[in-house]
């Protein structure tokens, strides 16, 4: 279907490609993967023709149409969303403006004899035939299907494109290329513009596509339940695997594995046969069996370990201090805009140490409600912070809202205070700023790096409160698990705001559910909340069945809701695990420490120094406290991963 042959391309001094050759055939699902800056947006620009490589060639079928959605695009269309969406059948809207100009003559006609005439009937039964084999008949139902699949409501199709921001214009454009129907859809990055619930149905629509799908996305969710092949680019090279995005980090571990340990074999045959030619290089007696050994090296095909970029960013937020239980507290709380209602009536209360996700369509007020929390924005209602809480917040649109024309170095370096100031540079080199970067202009770096530099900001100040507006979406995979782990260990007050599911999965204990201007809090982590959603969708089945003879029915896949649940148990299994590593690590840290305080009390010659401090007493049984606490922690968590294990058995 499409072949690329030794495609070579020459950027910034380094080779993004270096003849790569693949293969894409007709029902692949190819996930496109490595890290920012590999060369996927490039890779996707050159099989679309908008880029021509060095060397190499992209050959494909003259009739073959491929569908393109970049990651930024700038949409102009003056009309409705409806009208923009149907746009993507100008084939066949030509034919039907044709044929009822058609039939306006015919109409018009009384010489029913005439040749002219018959031509006529014979050119409007044409393209009425060519109509309804594209499909011109169910247009208009496949586009509000596409429409309200990708998150829009029957009442947005009557209201202008520029009504709408960018994100849902992104929309209207994946609309129209899924409408088209091309042999070979390129998606870069489709997931950043949608919700969970649009995700999933986008998921279920490529999963029965006709044609190719290649994806560049960051969303690993996303990767296994659409692809069937992982094509990796790092260092230049492809490496290509027949399986999903998990699949291909298990083979590509196992690959390297067995590559070091080929490697480290011969290298010690090698080292052998080198030691006996030194050794009996200069014995007559031996000047054959030496010889033989010299050609035998220079024969030996020599095994190599595949370069691997693991450059990621590496670091943990400072110790949160301390604050009052209830962190905010929201009663009756309301935003409008002018007579418009974003959400309204909602109660909730989050307190000290909770880590809860906002989620929900866009457009629903999660964003909003992490400013009025982050930034005091105007609102109705009570919404109150509570005692000692300090703010971190990292906004969706942080990235731009850094002074453009500052240094890398300077954008740190202005907020750093304290004893701050000597770590600057090593902060930024754990955000892979080094050498000339961190004196880069913030406007010339790219979206990642900017996104990079804005968490870096995020460390200058201690807080117990972290406010983070969709951080995920400009970091890589590595990066993402990185920054997942320091939240993890992070011991103060999350509230998260996401689509990205394989990120709060176990990220987060609650979840506020933005939809129809409520807001609804449920216990759990993101697939708890959604395996309840599918359960709320079940109990509807009854009502279902009733209706059937008014011609309403709803169709229920068994299988995915039991390997949905079993995929669940696994996650909860995984979630339990890593809360029983936090445990065991904060229980360490406490013990290191009142070792530290044992050994101080225990040494006549700090005597003077222990009495002198009035404190110490007081931290050691707090710290003891603490341990106590800690390791009934730990119980509770092995007794909840025995009763899951014995439940599940």
């Amino acid at each position: 279907m499409l072949s690329i042959n030794n495609l070579s391309v020459y950027f910034t001094g380094r080779y993004l490609f270096d003849n790569v050759t693949f293969l894409i055939t007709e029902r692949d699902r190819a996930g496109l993967v490595g890290k920012n800056g590999a060369g996927k947006t490039t890779l996707l620009r050159i099989i679309n023709g908008e880029q021509q490589p060095e060397g190499g060639t992209v050959t494909k079928p003259n009739d073959l149409q491929i569908g393109y959605l970049p990651q930024e695009i700038v949409t102009t269309g003056a009309g409705t969303i409806f009208e923009e969406a149907l746009n993507a059948f100008d084939a066949v809207l030509k034919l039907k403006a044709e044929s009822e100009q058609i039939s306006i003559e015919i109409a018009e006609r009384t010489d029913y004899d005439a040749d002219s005439y018959l031509h006529l009937i014979n050119r409007l039964h044409e393209n009425e035939e060519r109509f309804r084999l594209l499909g011109g008949h169910e247009m208009e139902g496949e586009t509000e299907k596409i429409l309200l699949g990708l998150g829009f409501r029957p009442a947005d199709f009557n209201r202008r494109l520029a009504e709408f921001s960018g994100g849902w214009r992104m929309r209207v454009e994946l609309a129209k290329l899924l409408l088209r129907r091309p042999g070979l859809l390129l998606l870069d990055e489709p997931t950043n513009h949608l919700d969970i619930e649009s995700i999933q149905w986008l998921e279920e629509y490529l999963k029965s596509f006709s044609g190719a799908v290649i994806v560049v996305s960051h969303d690993r969710a996303f990767l296994d339940n659409v692809t069937n092949r992982t094509i990796e680019i790092s260092m230049g090279r492809i490496y290509d695997f027949k399986t999903s995005y998990s699949g291909y980090v298990e083979l590509r571990e196992s690959m390297r594995e067995q590559q070091q340990a080929a490697y480290s074999n011969q290298q010690r045959q090698l080292a052998d046969i080198e030691r006996f030619i030194e050794r009996f290089r200069y014995k007559a007696t031996k000047a054959r069996q030496v010889q033989s050994k010299m050609k035998l090296l220079d024969k030996i095909e020599r095994v190599e370990v595949d370069d691997m970029d693991k450059s990621a960013i590496h670091f943990r937020f400072p110790p949160a201090p301390p604050s009052g239980k209830v962190v905010v507290e929201a009663v009756s709380l309301a935003k409008f805009y002018g007579h418009h209602r974003v959400f309204s009536d909602v109660d909730f209360a989050i307190e000290r140490n909770d880590f809860v996700a906002f989620v929900g369509r866009n457009g629903e007020g999660k964003t909003t409600l992490a400013k009025i929390l982050a930034e005091g924005l105007d609102h109705n209602g009570e919404c109150s912070i509570g005692h000692n809480v300090k703010i971190g917040y990292y906004a969706q649109n942080q990235a731009d809202l850094l002074d453009q024309e500052r240094t890398v170095f300077q954008t740190i370096d202005d907020v750093a205070v304290g004893d701050i100031r000597p770590k600057v540079r090593n902060i930024l080199g754990s955000f892979l700023f080094s050498g000339e970067d961190i004196e880069k202009k913030v406007k010339v770096l790219s979206g990642g790096e900017k996104s990079r530099l804005a968490l870096a900001k995020l460390l200058l100040s201690p807080v117990n409160l972290l406010i983070l507006d969709e951080p995920t979406n400009h970091l890589d995979m590595i990066s993402k698990d990185i920054l997942k782990n320091a939240l993890l260990m992070f011991d103060g007050t999350l509230i998260v705001v996401s689509h990205d599911r394989d990120f709060l999965q176990g990220l987060t204990q609650k979840v506020f559910e933005f939809r129809d201007g409520k807001v609804k809090q449920h216990i759990g982590d993101i697939y708890d909340f959604l395996e309840k959603r599918r359960i709320a969708t079940l109990d509807q089945l009854g009502m279902a069945a009733k209706a059937a003879a008014a011609g309403q029915s709803e169709e229920v896949s068994l299988n995915k809701i039991n390997y949905e649940k079993k995929r669940q148990q696994e996650k909860e299994l995984r979630k339990i695990t890593g809360r029983i590593e936090k445990v065991e690590q904060e229980i360490h840290q406490l013990e290191s420490e009142i070792a530290s305080i044992d050994q101080k009390l225990a040494s006549p010659e700090n005597h003077v120094e222990v009495l002198a401090d009035g404190t110490i007493y007081e931290r050691y049984e707090s710290l003891k406290n603490k341990l106590v606490s800690a390791m009934d922690d730990w119980e509770a968590l092995h007794s909840e991963l025995d009763n899951f294990k014995n439940a599940g058995s």
